[in-house]
């Protein structure tokens, strides 16, 4: 039986889902997308052994400010993490990603690495296991990314060209491609080949420790780091001064894209980025141009097409179609679904103007 330690990344601000996510509760604590907040979803997914893999209990690698989310939600859920990195500031996945490795080392250097953000979706639990188990014997020797199957030319995803076959359903990676534009994206359906990047990974400890030979600014401070945390309980609290050292870079531009060492396995087990109002509202309402999606403190009346949400704030819309209405104590949102990407950008002109502190 192979063992897997989930590494489970909760950073970020999610900035896209203001005014319900944010810096000091941001999207992977909340209830967006069913009965458990996101992050408790994650961590249950690995609460019983399947398809010839053993799961330990979860590493989780996150912002020193969430220390007591983490902690508090997941005991709501009946979890005990296997330990939590405390990061003082983000230095992104690439960071990440190694504290993950050397983490895990220490508890089993025989055992795979499963790193996997907080705040994805995942509707096909058993699909998802058998795409780990499917992937597992390729990540003794390479570090596999699992590439979704691509619906539709989305915009708001990285791209994974695949390459040769390696082994079974795993594939060689041909090139990473950045969130394309509606063109690029079409004629990246078109060809065939193409897969969503999940940013969801499996490798085995040495591996990766032995790829950061690529980018040894980034092993070197990290590991430096390490060594001078402060260790409590479950928790490890990295050094400000010495975690601030590391240079902020993604895993996927600092190893992935230029390992030897990559592979992708393409597959489908529901999934979802909930990266964006309109995505919530798809994953609740499907594709019906007439549906209303209404949560907590919300009422509509002729109105089609909206996602509108009270959260501690009532809210009542007439004679709407095709928005995203938002609010909560934090903020109000009003936005048409379409343009729902630009919450990043309205949040900043916010902060800008001094009405909303990080």
């Amino acid at each position: 039986m192979t063992t897997i330690i989930p590494a489970i990344m909760s950073g970020g601000a999610g900035t896209r889902l203001w005014p319900v996510s944010t810096q000091a509760s941001p999207k992977q604590f909340h209830r967006l997308a069913g009965p458990d907040t996101m992050i408790q979803a994650t961590a249950g997914r690995f609460a019983a052994s399947a398809c010839g893999l053993r799961f330990t209990e979860p590493l989780v690698i996150c912002g020193a400010g969430h220390r007591d989310l983490v902690h508090d939600q997941l005991a709501e859920a009946g979890i005990t993490p296997a330990g939590v990195i405390l990061e003082p500031m983000g230095r992104g996945t690439a960071a990440t990603a190694l504290l993950a490795a050397e983490a895990a080392g220490a508890i089993d250097p025989q055992a795979l690495v499963l790193l996997l953000p907080a705040d994805h979706v995942i509707e096909d639990t058993a699909a998802f296991h058998a795409a780990l188990a499917a992937a597992a014997p390729v990540a003794r020797e390479r570090i596999v990314t699992f590439g979704i199957e691509p619906t539709g030319p989305e915009t708001g995803y990285g791209y994974i060209e695949m390459g040769p076959v390696l082994a079974g359903p795993v594939r060689a990676i041909a090139r990473f491609r950045e969130k394309p534009d509606r063109a690029s994206a079409e004629g990246m359906l078109a060809a065939g080949g193409h897969v969503w990047n999940a940013g969801i990974f499996l490798f085995a400890p040495a591996t990766v420790r032995a790829e950061f030979g690529l980018a040894p600014d980034i092993r070197d401070t990290v590991l430096r780091a390490l060594a001078s945390a402060r260790r409590d309980g479950k928790d490890t609290w990295l050094p400000a001064e010495a975690f601030g050292a590391v240079p902020a870079q993604a895993f996927d531009v600092a190893i992935m894209e230029r390992t030897a060492q990559s592979a992708v396995l393409p597959c489908a087990f529901g999934w979802a980025d909930v990266g964006s109002w309109s995505e919530l509202w798809r994953l609740s309402a499907g594709d019906g141009t007439d549906a209303m999606v209404l949560r907590g403190q919300a009422v509509a009346e002729a109105s089609s097409g909206c996602l509108v949400i009270g959260d501690g704030v009532p809210v009542a819309v007439h004679g709407l179609s095709d928005l995203i209405v938002v609010a909560t104590p934090q903020g109000v949102l009003v936005l048409p679904k379409g343009e729902a990407q630009r919450t990043k950008d309205l949040l900043a002109a916010l902060k800008a103007s001094g009405f909303v502190q990080d």
